[in-house]
């Protein structure tokens, strides 16, 4: 009980910093990323913490199997170093004894990781996509704020109206950009008004300005005066686009057994088995060599879980494109994960080759 008691205490502790850790490295990673979309026009600035939001959730499944790998590795290294090991298994304790309170301590964090691969990740994704689509399909009207330059999804329009009294509709100060068919329009006027029409459209109608056509280079340039000129205000209907195959649900997906969708679900079952062969695995590979120092457990770590992740990716491919049926290609990676494991504990327990010749000769000659 003393035991199982250390054990659990220190892997609570050192999966929570080791998932505070990558968590906090995702953040600033998205923040980077989603700023230079807003920055670039593909997402709304306003929506950025959102997005920031809704893609870290989308990743916790990812970042909590590596905290579980990482986690049982620090703490059974740090156990060998500091010969807590030896003392327990001068106790009659063995590798094996390792197993049960490590697996106890992590089914329950394979079965969150299993519900936030299943459903929290297309929930991300599904919303995450709504937000981007509704600001690439937002209409002109939602361009006319006072104060502020406002560019159109497709760039053609640019908007700007210094003050505006929602009560009168009356607008001030308005400048208008607008670039289609490869010529330039810009209209000014100190005065104007929005006017909603019969078929529930909006004009903005400038007062008393003037209109600048083409480019002053060019020998069709034009400047116009007018008293009275009207700007339409284009509607967009938004339009939703078909879900992607990581925004689909559990349910969707069954339901299409298409080939992409067999190979996201392919993905989304293996991630909660890839965090339990990664345990497994990391049991054994734990053992500190003193010659070879305290870190090379490390180096196996990060170059075990890229060689395990990128196969369920080239698993899920294969299935994705027609070349492996699901249920060939869904087991013999974690399957492969569970024989090295085992293997690497029966060599942990006798390291020795001579246990191999004692064995080989019983097992050839076993009637």
């Amino acid at each position: 009980m003393i035991f199982d008691q250390a054990l659990r205490r220190e892997l609570s502790l050192t999966t929570g910093g080791v998932f505070l850790v990558l968590v906090t490295i995702m953040i600033t990673t998205l923040v980077i990323r989603i700023l230079g979309f807003a920055a670039n026009g593909v997402v709304n600035p306003e929506d950025a913490l959102v997005l920031i939001a809704l893609a870290t959730i989308g990743y916790l499944a990812v970042l909590l199997t590596v905290s579980l790998f990482i986690a049982v590795l620090i703490v059974l290294v740090r156990w060998y170093k500091d010969s807590e090991m030896i003392v327990w298994f001068a106790s009659g304790l063995s590798i094996m004894s390792l197993i049960r309170p490590i697996l106890r301590f992590a089914i329950p964090l394979i079965i969150i990781i299993a519900l936030l691969a299943l459903f929290a990740w297309p929930w991300a994704n599904r919303e995450s996509a709504l937000i981007s689509q509704r600001f690439q399909q937002r209409d002109d009207v939602s361009m006319v704020t006072a104060g502020q330059f406002r560019e159109s999804a497709k760039a053609e329009r640019v908007f700007f109206i210094e003050e505006l009294n929602v009560d009168s509709r009356e607008v001030k100060n308005i400048f208008v950009a607008d670039s289609r068919n490869q010529r330039l329009s810009i209209a000014v006027a100190a005065t104007g008004f929005i006017e909603n029409t019969s078929n529930g459209e909006k004009n903005v109608i400038l007062k008393d300005g003037r209109r600048y056509e083409g480019l002053p280079t060019q020998p069709d340039f034009r400047i116009l005066e007018f008293d009275e000129y009207e700007t339409k205000l284009r509607n967009k209907e938004l339009t939703e686009p078909p879900p992607r195959d990581r925004e689909r649900s559990v349910q969707e997906l069954l339901k299409d057994p298409s080939p992409s969708n067999r190979g996201e679900l392919l993905w989304r079952i293996g991630l909660p088995l890839m965090a339990l062969g990664l345990v497994f695995i990391a049991i054994p590979l734990a053992y500190v060599n003193p010659r070879l120092g305290n870190y090379t457990a490390m180096f196996y770590a990060v170059l075990i879980y890229l060689i395990y992740s990128n196969l369920l990716n080239l698993a899920q491919n294969f299935v994705s494109q027609n070349r492996f049926d699901f249920f060939v290609a869904i087991w013999p990676i974690h399957l492969l994960a569970l024989l090295i494991a085992a293997v690497l504990i029966r060599n942990r327990i006798n390291p020795s080759l001579k246990w191999w010749k004692r064995q080989l000769p019983a097992f050839l000659t076993r009637p």
